[in-house]
């Protein structure tokens, strides 16, 4: 490893806690979520060979996911409101764990909505730090990313989600055992914009229709 990924890896968790505030019943966020998580494992850790899902509550919210793909054994770690940085520090307890077969990840839109200053190129070095996680760890397992959908409480968004997008797909381009599905454009109407009908009230999370987009979309690269 050289010295830039080695100066990576030893800061990055000091560099991921230093985003967010701290409290007493939660020292990090999102930690009773990923406490939830190991209390469940403990009782019954999932076998190893099955197909993780990781990342945020477009995930979280799919609690009926083993339904859309009945032949395929899933592991739905998805945690709400998470960013990359919070899959990143949690990668030991989320993903590490099971030994999955593939892992499947849908993160990065909060990314760009914590702050104007975060930029797709963040996003994107991000993912990177995410995928080397997961590929040094594991080598060649499969790695799934679905893209950045079109939320429409996110219009504002969209070009840099567009940016995020083109850029992890380059990039995976390049890479063994590594899949971009665009689901991106198949949320967005004749008028280019995003469908309303696929989204929930809050315009930001999916109904059943949009969920049904991603299983047409995902199944073909799902391993049985």
């Amino acid at each position: 490893m050289n010295r830039k990924k080695f100066f990576c890896y030893l800061f990055l968790p000091l560099i991921v806690a230093s985003f967010h505030a701290y409290s007493q019943d939660e020292p990090y966020p999102f930690w009773n979520d990923i406490q939830s998580f190991k209390k469940k494992d403990s009782a019954t850790l999932p076998p190893p060979n099955e197909v993780l899902f990781v990342g945020s509550s477009s995930f979280t919210n799919w609690t009926d996911v083993q339904d859309y793909f009945p032949s395929v054994p899933i592991i739905n770690r998805g945690f709400g409101g998470s960013s990359l940085t919070d899959v990143i520090r949690y990668a030991e307890d989320i993903i590490y764990p099971y030994k999955p077969k593939q892992i499947v990840i849908y993160c990065g839109e909060n990314d760009l909505a914590s702050s104007d200053s975060v930029t797709a190129q963040t996003v994107f070095e991000r993912f990177k730090i995410l995928f080397s996680m997961i590929r040094n760890r594991f080598k060649n397992i499969p790695v799934v990313y679905i893209s950045l959908k079109p939320s429409p409480s996110r219009q504002k968004l969209m070009p840099k989600m567009v940016a995020v997008n083109e850029a992890i797909q380059s990039f995976l381009k390049k890479k063994k055992n590594a899949v971009f599905i665009d689901v991106y454009h198949k949320m967005l109407g004749t008028d280019g914009k995003p469908m309303d009908d696929i989204f929930l009230d809050d315009k930001l999370h999916m109904n059943s229709k949009g969920y049904a987009i991603w299983q047409k979309e995902i199944t073909p690269y799902l391993l049985k």
